[in-house]
């Protein structure tokens, strides 16, 4: 008698151990792993949105987070751009011309915002978003971006590779803290800021074409300065 309840307290231990043993295997299992892939998700593929000659401008925001790219006419020296894919909001016009033709097709999708010269670029994207070098260069200027008197945010001026004569401004983000001038960027790598709220100073044009207040970044491109020698 004295053996068999022996048997018995080894088997019940034994039948326990096994139990929570399997229980710790499953939830361990569950759990799931974090790993770098998370991080490179928030970058935006490669893709040229606009080109000025030879430079080429690259999307500065992730698919995931895009809402909407419109072009406008900046009045502060930018140049004219050169948008790539196509119109959503082209006349009737274009329309019949690209049917019977061809052309005016393609991605991006983007909208024109006013009329004039497509001088500047609005990137849309919600407050927050990871904002990426639009070019490869170096940092030459980071300063205040200022509306109504109020700093929202910063200017980042980018002098790229390829076109060292002219200077890409990238505003309307909160910039990196890591970034300062000099510092050597990667188009669609490196990491400029984030997208800032501007909803409740100024009346943003992409938010005829997206579901939120039309947020963005914005990047123009203009005649770097000459410095004076003497």
């Amino acid at each position: 008698m004295a053996l068999l309840v022996l048997l018995s307290a080894v088997f019940l231990v034994a039948l326990g151990l096994t139990a929570f043993g399997g229980r710790t295997v499953q939830t361990a299992a569950i759990i799931p792993q974090r790993n770098l892939a998370t991080v490179a998700q928030t970058r935006p593929t490669p893709l040229i949105v606009a080109q000025r000659g030879a430079l080429n401008i690259q999307m500065p925001i992730s698919k995931a987070r895009l809402t909407a790219i419109g072009y406008h006419s900046a009045h502060d020296g930018a140049l004219s751009l050169k948008p790539l894919g196509h119109q959503a909001n082209e006349g009737v016009v274009q329309r019949v011309i690209h049917g019977i033709f061809g052309g005016g097709g393609g991605s991006p999708k983007w909208y024109e915002l006013s009329g004039g010269a497509k001088s500047a670029i609005d990137v849309g994207a919600p407050v927050g978003s990871d904002v990426y070098s639009p070019v490869d260069g170096d940092v030459v200027a980071i300063r205040p971006f200022v509306v109504e008197g109020k700093t929202y945010g910063a200017e980042i001026d980018i002098q790229p590779q390829t076109a060292p004569s002219l200077v890409v401004a990238v505003t309307q983000l909160v910039a990196d803290p890591a970034l300062t001038v000099g510092t050597a960027v990667v188009s669609g790598a490196t990491k400029l800021g984030r997208v800032v709220d501007l909803a409740a100073v100024e009346h943003q044009a992409l938010a005829r074409f997206t579901n939120d207040a039309g947020n963005h970044v914005t990047i123009e491109v203009r005649t770097a300065p000459v410095l004076a020698t003497g």
